[in-house]
């Protein structure tokens, strides 16, 4: 005999009988044998209810084993042949999707990964073939990295243009920060913050400071008191020597050397709102190079 047949007459339901009328039934005979096993509980009434909830179990299998082939025929009957494939991959698509982005994601961050450590290393690499630094330079104000022209530069092209001016040192080393003192603007004022950022972080040789980022820096303590540098107090003009008071010395002394107007500053791809003022950082490693810097500026403005 068909078992789905079987089941039905376990049931006591005709092999037409819908969803609905099972359940009813299922029910009903629940509550009876329930009744039963409490007026009789030593009686068989519980193994014939587990064949009644096997009878169950396997209608409503078969009910959505049909249901499924039904959808499966109308969902994928247009790829005919292939219909058993597309199936596989549509329910694979279906419960594994999450895993499959999940997956990707994490193969393009190692990806990511790989080529940044890799990036990182050939930096590494040709920074060891290149010769030490003689000067490290931080340019700080209201400075545009542009030519002549307006065309925009970067730090780079700095380097390779006072190589070209300074033979005698191999290698210089130029940080660009932009801090404009006069805040008109949320973005002005995160520059602010920035610079301030750079500054205590950042202990380049030498400082080419504009007028008012001389005066925001000077009363630190940052620069060094040039005073006593002959070689260069003989060749500075008054007109040229920047003066100022610090936290720790109320006497004006020079700490900066305005060297707008020698012609190196012309071949340098920067743009500024007023003065170029170049200044040496207190205990800079390279104190004899920064001070030869300066001399040349001097030199050349004669």
């Amino acid at each position: 005999m068909d078992e789905l047949k079987r089941a039905y007459e376990t049931m006591g339901l005709p092999e037409n009988a819908s969803k609905e009328e099972v359940d009813k039934r299922y029910t009903t005979l629940m509550r009876q044998a329930r009744a039963r096993q409490r007026e009789n509980p030593e009686g068989t009434d519980q193994a014939d209810f587990e064949e009644v909830t096997r009878a169950y179990r396997y209608i409503l299998d078969e009910d959505n084993r049909k249901a499924n082939e039904a959808f499966n025929r109308q969902e994928y009957g247009k790829y005919k042949k292939m219909a058993g494939s597309a199936e596989k991959v549509d329910h694979f698509w279906r419960y594994y999707k999450f895993h499959v982005f999940g997956g990707i994601i994490a193969l393009i961050l190692v990806i990511v990964g790989i080529n940044s450590y890799l990036d990182h290393r050939a930096e590494q690499e040709r920074l060891a073939k290149l010769p030490p630094v003689d000067l490290s330079i931080m340019f700080l104000g209201e400075y545009y990295m542009s030519d002549s022209t307006g065309k925009q530069t970067e730090e780079a092209d700095i380097e390779e243009a006072l190589i070209k001016q300074f033979p005698e040192f191999k290698r210089f080393k130029v940080n660009f920060t932009y801090v404009p003192l006069d805040a008109k603007d949320q973005m002005d004022i995160a520059s602010q913050q920035k610079a301030m950022v750079v500054l205590a972080t950042e202990r380049p040789d030498i400082y080419i400071t504009d007028t008012a980022a001389f005066n925001w820096v000077g009363p630190q303590g940052a620069f060094m008191n040039l005073d006593s540098q002959t070689a260069i107090t003989k060749l500075l003009k008054p007109e040229d020597s920047f003066k100022q008071k610090t936290e720790e010395d109320p006497t004006e002394h020079t700490y900066g050397v305005k060297i707008s107007g020698s012609p190196i500053i012309g071949n340098i791809p920067m743009q500024a709102k007023d003065n170029y003022i170049a200044s040496v950082r207190e205990g800079s490693k390279n104190t004899e190079k920064a001070l030869q810097f300066i001399e040349k500026f001097l030199e050349t403005k004669q």
